[in-house]
């Protein structure tokens, strides 16, 4: 995943009982009047500050760090936007499967996206240029489309090495049990489905995904691929 914010990154929400919750825009109790065109704004922007929040592109000027771990590879990776279209960063790795280590200069950039009352929808180019020379980087594409209550990602890597080139590849889709104010911790249960070429054999196996202010924890188990892992700041 590269990641963003006009965003700010990308989770569903939770709500709290209804004998709990502040209508903050119950024109009645206070007696304003507010046009429809008012009212689709408003729910534009409650809809945005939840379903923006695991992205490789942060806010304009925004920075990110995020750590991630699974069966193939351990890292650390910091990502500053200077437009909400793209982002540029650095990626510390460590390479369980060739026991190696590297870093790569990464580039992300929004290549569309689509916001509409109800969802947003984003599309994305990643790419980096390996410490070990410029004959080594990656390129893909990653997107999702989702809602407060549902969400469906992909992503697609291609990897040059010297060693061994391969392909990583993976479907994600999830709902979100409960829909929160902002501010509120927001939960996702997700079913993701990964396959590597290295490996060549497709992994499936549920994730959870907790997101409350700026920190996102996401983290999946299967017995093939042990734990995928994923931590997020964003500052």
């Amino acid at each position: 995943m590269v990641e963003q914010r006009t965003e700010n990154p990308c989770v569903g929400g939770s709500i709290p009982p209804l004998g709990t919750k502040k209508n903050l825009f119950n024109k009645q109790q206070y007696n304003i009047k507010i046009p429809p065109m008012g009212i689709r704004i408003i729910y534009l922007l409650s809809v945005m500050s939840f379903v923006l929040d695991a992205r490789p592109i942060s806010y304009t000027g925004g920075s990110t760090i995020m750590a991630f771990s699974d069966n193939i590879k351990n890292s650390i990776y910091y990502h500053y936007s200077p437009s909400y279209k793209y982002s540029i960063g650095i990626e510390v790795i460590r390479d369980e499967y060739f026991n190696d280590n590297y870093s790569y200069v990464r580039y992300t950039y929004l290549l569309n996206r689509k916001n509409t009352e109800n969802s947003q929808r984003n599309l994305y180019f990643q790419s980096g240029i390996s410490s070990k020379g410029f004959d080594e980087f990656f390129y893909g594409l990653h997107g999702d489309w989702e809602t407060r209550r549902l969400f469906v990602g992909f992503g697609l890597k291609e990897t040059k090495r010297k060693i061994q080139d391969y392909l990583e590849r993976y479907y994600q889709i999830g709902v979100a049990p409960y829909l929160g104010d902002y501010g509120d911790l927001h939960t996702w249960i997700m079913i993701k489905a990964k396959e590597n070429s290295l490996e060549n054999k497709w992994s499936t196996y549920p994730v959870l995904k907790f997101f409350k202010g700026n920190i996102l924890t996401e983290f999946g188990y299967n017995k093939k691929t042990e734990w995928d892992v994923h931590l997020m700041y964003r500052f």
